[in-house]
């Protein structure tokens, strides 16, 4: 048996860290026909897709933060202010960036992570279906994965 002596480092460092991804994205690639195939193609990179809502006097209503990556809508933030809820504004985000994934970016499917206080009943009202939940994360809190097929 061959022993190797390792030194390991906490540092951040984001050279090493841009060279890390550049390894990983490089062994997956070749590991999977289907990253194999998006790479050098458009679908290989994030795409940002916001959605904004405005009220009357021009402030900022409701939003919703996400991203596209190959044929997935990716929902990072959804908010709507406290004086704007129980009147359809989120589900009005999330239906126009659903809309926009599927007939704009060729999306078939869109996911999003939540927290038990903060939205999972909203999403399953929108057609979402938990696909993983994760106790304790963070401490005394559950995170939902969701996701929902757009056509």
């Amino acid at each position: 048996m061959v022993s190797r002596m390792f030194r390991l480092e906490t540092e951040v460092d984001k050279a090493r860290r841009d060279l890390l991804r550049r390894r990983l994205r490089d062994t997956n690639t070749a590991a999977s026909p289907v990253l194999r195939a998006l790479r050098g193609t458009p679908g290989e990179r994030e795409t940002p897709l916001h959605v904004w809502a405005r009220d009357a006097n021009g402030d900022l209503a409701g939003g919703l933060v996400g991203h596209t990556w190959t044929a997935w809508l990716h929902v990072a933030y959804l908010w709507v202010d406290a004086r704007h809820r129980g009147a359809g504004l989120g589900s009005g985000l999330l239906a126009e960036a659903e809309r926009v994934a599927a007939a704009e970016r060729a999306c078939t499917a869109a996911r999003v992570e939540t927290w038990d206080f903060q939205a999972p009943e909203f999403y399953k009202r929108q057609g979402y279906e938990v696909v993983c939940v994760i106790p304790d994360y963070p401490p005394g809190i559950t995170e939902y994965t969701l996701t929902k097929r757009l056509r």
